[in-house]
């Protein structure tokens, strides 16, 4: 673009040129003064004025007149050149104001947008507010955040969307493990009396509730562009709820001294929490569980003690980010997400987690706030 400008100010300049050397040729051909001659006839009016003849020498001055009234015009001449001078100074300025304020910004907008096209999204394009295209220039900038933000949201969406995915598989597993274990106890004929057959079958049907839910969450996800799993509060009675879903696990052992704890929260998410937080404790503690609860005025807290060797004080930090595992889960499989849904959970319950190691094994505490009637 720049190389077009420059050849079409050296044409206008070429053309002037010609123009003005074409008047100046003819003007001065129609004023030519000899100038030997304008000084002969002075001197000749002079000699003529000495000897007393002033009636010739006044004829004669007339003519000197006509003679410099003819060089004056000549001298004249010399305006074309300040006029081609001054013309070609304003093109070269015209030009040069319409390079920097229309044709530059055009140009470089139009390699913004190629750059654009190209997926170069870091680069920004200053605002100018001298220029024709500042509200295009504007324009295009922000339509490169907005990609940028449409594209960190995407990628933000396809990680909770992998999380979320990842958080129901891991919490399928725990049901699936009760159902194992209580499909061996009745085909090892544990179930001697009708009743235990009956909770061994309960408890069966039960797990297999929950599996269903968790799959319909998963279908649910799969369908919509939810990044978080939903909440259904409620209110009931929290004692009789964590005992019956601590008495399905073996070596647990239950502590409750209030006769009536009520709470708001959502009890199918409480229930996967107690199986995460039991079931991360069977696996690498390996040894007996004590849940304990206790409240204050306003808050409710289940404790769950075990007697292994804890968490490394390094890991404490991280222990509750998603896919995060301990440098003492040994062998054990596992996701990193037990912690992570536990922790997601009660934030949305309007409650919290806290983890502490004790002199031996670790004590993880949940807290809800109490329902007042």
């Amino acid at each position: 673009m720049k190389k077009y400008i420059i050849s079409a100010v050296i044409i206008f300049i070429s053309l002037l040129a010609v123009f003005t050397a074409v008047i100046y040729n003819f003007e001065s051909k129609n004023s030519e003064v000899d100038l030997g001659s304008f000084a002969v006839s002075v001197n000749e009016i002079e000699q003529l004025i000495l000897q007393g003849d002033s009636e010739t020498a006044l004829l004669k001055t007339d003519g000197l007149k006509t003679a410099l009234a003819e060089y004056e015009a000549q001298k004249n001449n010399n305006i074309y050149f300040w006029f081609f001078l001054g013309i070609s100074v304003l093109i070269i300025a015209v030009f040069a104001y319409i390079w920097f304020s229309v044709l530059r910004p055009f140009e470089k907008l139009s390699r913004f947008a190629e750059r654009i096209a190209g997926g170069d999204l870091d680069i920004p394009l200053n605002y100018e507010r001298t220029n024709y295209f500042g509200k295009f220039t504007w324009a295009f900038d922000s339509m490169r955040r907005e990609i940028i933000k449409a594209r960190t949201c995407e990628k933000e969406a396809i990680e909770n969307n992998k999380t979320v995915i990842a958080s129901l598989s891991h919490d399928i597993k725990t049901p699936i493990a009760s159902i194992r274990a209580y499909t061996e106890g009745l085909e090892a004929g544990l179930d001697t009396t009708p009743e235990k057959r009956q909770k061994y079958l309960s408890v069966i049907m039960s797990k297999c509730d929950d599996v269903a839910r968790l799959t319909d969450d998963m279908f649910l996800h799969s369908l919509s562009d939810l990044d978080k799993l939903k909440m259904n509060p409620e209110v009931f009675e929290l004692c009789g709820f964590v005992k019956e879903n601590i008495n399905i696990y073996p070596d647990t052992d239950i502590e409750c001294n209030y006769d009536e704890i009520m709470v708001n929260a959502d009890k199918n998410r409480l229930s996967q929490i107690i199986g995460n937080i039991v079931s991360n404790a069977s696996k690498y503690a390996k040894t007996k569980i004590d849940v304990r609860i206790t409240r204050d005025t306003e808050n409710v807290s289940i404790h769950f003690r075990d007697y292994g060797e804890g968490i490394p004080d390094e890991d404490m930090p991280f222990i509750f980010g998603k896919f995060y595992r301990g440098k003492n889960c040994g062998g054990e499989q596992g996701s990193g997400l037990g912690l992570f849904i536990v922790k997601y959970v009660m934030e949305q319950s309007g409650g919290s987690v806290s983890l502490k190691n004790c002199d031996k094994g670790l004590e993880v505490t949940i807290t809800l706030p109490v329902h007042k009637k």
